[in-house]
């Protein structure tokens, strides 16, 4: 899981801050599919298009026209999977406390994907060492799921529901491309310093979820 996560040390600007002309690729940063020459071409705040290996988790930086080629099911015998570019947001999420602490995070921020070749739910959060795993009851997740059903539809190994316990106590969810979590990760590994990160770590932290919810899809949240 930690492959790749250097890419995403730096956060990409917002995409209404990107310039209309992309900047050349810097040197070596070429596509890891075809070798081409490569720039910030994909979704918001992830920079360049990406695509799964499926059997070993890592990332591939690629081209546009490799990520295409590996956008629709099956293609490359279904080893390679490009990350899409759906962005949703659920704000406060009728998660209660207990279930969150049934699911062993000890910090305020996870995310849960669908590992397809282990054909199990995975999560995992954000740690100065990395991407740290939890083991995740069946239960719990089911309980997260039904709480979230607008942004539950994931699709397996390229999109994750990343959830945020807020200030106020509450809980808000997001559906986003696999890669947006590998990028809060680096946000983390690259600025967290002592015992509870620092002022530096959390401005950093709370940039990232202020850009989610400007350019994510507000959708609905069940409330029973």
């Amino acid at each position: 899981m930690r492959t790749g996560l250097r890419r995403f040390a730096t956060p990409a600007p917002p995409a209404a801050e990107q310039p209309e002309q992309q900047e050349p690729p810097a040197p070596g940063e070429r596509c890891e599919m075809c070798a081409e020459p490569i720039g910030p071409e994909h979704g918001p705040g992830s920079g360049h298009a990406h695509v799964v290996d499926v059997q070993t988790r890592a990332l591939k930086c690629t081209c546009r026209p490799c990520y295409l080629l590996f956008g629709p099911e099956g293609a490359g015998g279904g080893r390679f999977r490009a990350v899409p570019e759906r962005y949703r947001y659920a704000p406060s999420v009728p998660l209660a406390a207990a279930t969150w602490e049934s699911i062993g995070i000890p910090v305020r921020m996870a995310f849960f994907f669908t590992n397809s070749a282990m054909e199990e739910t995975v999560a995992f959060y954000p740690s100065p060492a990395g991407a740290t795993e939890s083991l995740l009851p069946l239960d719990a997740w089911s309980e997260l799921l039904d709480a979230t059903p607008a942004v539950a539809d994931l699709t397996p190994d390229v999109e994750a529901l990343l959830v945020n316990k807020t200030d106020d106590g509450g809980f808000e969810c997001f559906l986003v491309p696999i890669d947006a979590c590998y990028q809060l990760v680096g946000l983390v590994r690259t600025y967290w310093k002592g015992f509870d990160g620092g002022e530096e770590a959390w401005t950093a932290i709370d940039g990232f979820f202020n850009d989610l919810r400007g350019f994510s899809e507000q959708v609905e949240v069940r409330d029973d």
